[in-house]
């Protein structure tokens, strides 16, 4: 089976540029009560996944985090590297499901690393539910 059954396209899920505020970060996470979303450049690619832990980490390390002063601090300046790694679009399911059991969602890119969507935990347990032989 191929991947893309199980894609959420990137039209139907949230995401933030890098170039949002964390303040828009933070309130766009309020909002949707989402704990983790794909964070994507201005031209499409992905470069990376921010939490709720990396806004808490950056509350922490101000040690005097005021809402207003996040009005012009981007998103990109607290993205950890290589949280949440994606998968192609080829990649197989095997190797999904490898990736799938330690994270809620696996973000999907194409062969030049354009943001395509993401395949959730969810979405596979209820495949292998439905498809039990």
């Amino acid at each position: 089976m191929n991947i893309l059954f199980l894609l959420k396209p990137k039209s139907t899920i949230i995401y933030l540029p890098a170039k949002s505020t964390i303040r828009q970060g933070i309130e766009k996470f309020k909002a949707h009560s989402y704990t983790a979303v794909p964070v994507i450049d201005d031209d499409g690619k992905y470069l990376g996944t921010i939490s709720e832990g990396d806004f808490l980490w950056n509350i922490v390390n101000e040690n005097d985090f005021k809402i207003k002063d996040n009005e012009h601090k981007y998103i990109y300046s607290i993205l950890r590297s290589n949280y949440n790694p994606p998968i192609k679009v080829d990649t197989t399911m095997d190797e999904l499901f490898e990736k799938i059991t330690n994270q809620n969602f696996v973000p999907v890119v194409d062969d030049r690393n354009f943001f395509v969507g993401i395949i959730t935990r969810k979405d596979v347990i209820n495949y292998l539910r439905e498809n039990q032989a």
